[in-house]
């Protein structure tokens, strides 16, 4: 049998949306290199050939842009709470780990709301310590997150459950 003190009241993997698919923006710069292709070959033939050059850069620095951008989504941050502890880690691009640990009956959830925005803040708040969390998410998804943390934090300070 497993120990009630260990069972995961609450367990959620926070990550930024990218609505562009890696074949979507393969396709996207597909067609957008073959318009540039389009749009600079009669500069070219006119001998303003540099034209092409600087339209050709275009291309590059939009194709770099959107692999900064998908490197960035790698990104992520983890929660995870059991009924002694709270386990918040974000986890960067390249892998590298932040950790924070709380105790569940301790940890003070702080959530700012703006009345024309909605939910702007999220944080964890523990002995003089803010921690941000899920600050890539919108409005929506914040206060989402907010209630379901709010009523796993009840659950988690009323003990573990036994049977």
């Amino acid at each position: 049998m497993s120990d009630p003190f260990e069972r995961k009241i609450y367990e959620a993997r926070l990550t930024p949306h990218r609505s562009m698919t890696p074949h979507a923006f393969y396709l996207f710069i597909l067609i957008f290199c073959f318009g540039q292709l389009l749009f600079a070959l009669p500069f070219f033939f006119m001998g303003a050939w540099p034209v092409a050059g600087f339209m050709g850069l275009d291309a590059v620095g939009l194709y770099l842009a959107f692999r900064v951008s998908f490197r960035a989504a790698r990104s992520h941050e983890t929660l995870d709470l059991t009924p002694l502890e709270l386990v918040f880690a974000q986890i960067g691009a390249r892998g590298q780990r932040k950790e924070w640990r709380f105790n569940p009956s301790w940890v003070r959830l702080e959530q700012t709301i703006h009345e024309e925005f909605g939910t702007e803040r999220v944080a964890l708040i523990s002995r003089g310590e803010c921690i941000e969390i899920g600050a890539f998410l919108g409005p929506d998804q914040k206060a989402e997150l907010a209630r379901e943390l709010n009523r796993a934090l009840i659950d988690a300070r009323m003990g573990a459950r036994f049977g």
